[in-house]
């Protein structure tokens, strides 16, 4: 494969991975417009600044530092790059700007949303596509920003169901472990731009899609449990709050 056009530049060597840090135009516009429309929309409390300061600190992790260009050379790099994408960065946005006019679909229908954007890109001819020039990537990287934010801002509206919030939870955590589980299970690598870029750091591409599977499959759903347990709990705790108290004896 011809690496030129690559977004993320050609794969690195492990001893020239520290050098590989970029500037990358499109990021900061996106920082700029979120920080933008925190200023316009945003929860301006300690909270929300700090869940803003958090995204974009991960934001510039993501897109300036060496982990941009280690997603050329490794197909496990990239799906951690998605899952710090959509599993804690876009939760960070949906904190600092949060739930304001009501959701534009049904929960149900974000999560299934949610969940056919992450297929898509993981599709072996779709992310081939997406790693090539600036258009098809920052699709990607929007697209599942994008997605994943709406999924979140309606998990932590407080006008959300809890039981529906619930129920889009494990669906997302289920399809994200199917995903996870075909990555792992499959006997032979699909992903062709990393067929030859993975040996300089010790991997097969077929290790390297197994290791992308089991980070899909266990640490990207521990967001959503978290979010699962705070839901429960709150739950619980409005279920007692409404309880009615014994009468007096």
């Amino acid at each position: 494969m011809d690496f030129s056009d690559v977004y993320c530049g050609p794969p690195p060597l492990p001893q020239d991975l520290w050098f590989r840090w970029s500037f990358d135009p499109f990021a900061a516009v996106l920082m700029i417009t979120l920080f933008g429309s925190w200023l316009l929309w945003g929860r301006r409390d300690a909270v929300g600044r700090s869940a803003l300061m958090a995204a974009m600190a991960l934001i510039f992790v993501a897109f300036f530092s060496p982990l941009c260009d280690l997603t050329t050379a490794l197909f496990s790099a990239r799906v951690a790059h998605h899952v710090i994408l959509i599993g804690v960065i876009a939760p960070l946005v949906a904190i600092a700007l949060p739930w304001r006019t009501g959701p534009l679909l049904p929960l149900s229908a974000l999560a299934l949303l949610n969940g056919l954007t992450v297929w898509l890109w993981h599709a072996p001819s779709a992310y081939e596509w997406a790693i090539i020039g600036a258009g098809p990537y920052w699709l990607m990287q929007l697209s599942l920003l994008a997605t994943s934010w709406l999924l979140w801002r309606e998990m932590f509206s407080p006008l959300a169901r809890v039981g529906a919030a619930l129920i889009a939870l494990v669906a997302f955590i289920a399809q994200m472990g199917l995903l996870g589980a075909l990555l792992v299970f499959t006997p032979f690598p699909v992903y062709a731009p990393h067929l030859a870029t993975t040996a300089p750091f010790g991997l097969s591409a077929l290790a390297d899609q197994q290791l992308a599977g089991l980070l899909m499959w266990v640490p990207a759903i521990v967001p959503y449990l978290l979010v699962g347990v705070w839901l429960v709990l709150r739950l619980t705790n409005a279920f007692v709050a409404h309880r009615p108290s014994g009468s007096a004896r």
